[in-house]
């Protein structure tokens, strides 16, 4: 057993504090949207332009005019506002955003992060990732903890090309929470998961 998609992104939600400025990465990470808790004042940032998103629209609700950075369609809020990406980026590179939410292929034991693009498969683009990594107080990555072929995500040292160097913060997966510092720390571990098991399906040494 262990957590599915969405206890992965409740649990991600609690680490969003009261008065945050957050940014969502492409992926898992907007589903987090769906389980900010509502008692906290929580602004989200859109990298193409867009402070302050709600929760995703319902069937029949969408408006295809309002997307996140992603390209899915999302809701406003009463505060929202719309401006440029170099106003956007300017918000992440300024230092003015709490947390960003990430997904990722891979990341090491020193917080390296690999998540924009596996050699020799067609890639869109960097996206705003080097920046989010580079710019925002904190950065979290949510992710399955191993590939589909079953290899570790968290790895001794990434082999794909890195988005950023000791970038991470706190890792979320479906097996667990780990925190970067001086190795990988077990925080939490998911409803019946072993600790046997999480050491057998992680590259690293664990810390306890």
């Amino acid at each position: 057993m262990s957590w599915n998609r969405a206890e992965m992104c409740k649990r991600a939600a609690l680490e969003l504090k009261d008065g945050f400025y957050v940014n969502l990465g492409i992926g898992m990470p907007t589903l987090v949207a769906n389980y900010i808790d509502k008692q906290k004042n929580i602004t989200l940032q859109s990298e193409n332009g867009m402070l302050g998103m709600g929760p995703f629209p319902k069937p029949g609700m969408q408006d295809p005019d309002l997307i996140n950075a992603g390209k899915q369609t999302i809701t406003s809020l009463p505060e929202s506002s719309y401006f440029s990406s170099a106003d956007s980026f300017a918000m992440i590179r300024g230092g003015h955003i709490d947390l960003s939410i990430l997904g990722a292929m891979q990341v090491s034991k020193q917080g390296d992060l690999a998540n924009w693009m596996i050699p020799g498969k067609m890639v869109k683009g960097m996206g705003g990732a080097m920046d989010l990594v580079a710019g925002v107080k904190k950065v979290l990555v949510l992710m399955d903890h191993n590939a589909k072929d079953g290899s570790p995500k968290i790895v001794n040292n990434c082999d794909l090309p890195l988005t950023g160097k000791k970038v991470v913060d706190l890792i979320i997966t479906n097996l667990g929470v780990f925190e970067i510092n001086q190795g990988v720390k077990v925080k939490e571990i998911a409803d019946n998961v072993t600790k046997e098991s999480l050491i057998n399906k992680t590259e690293t040494e664990l810390l306890f």
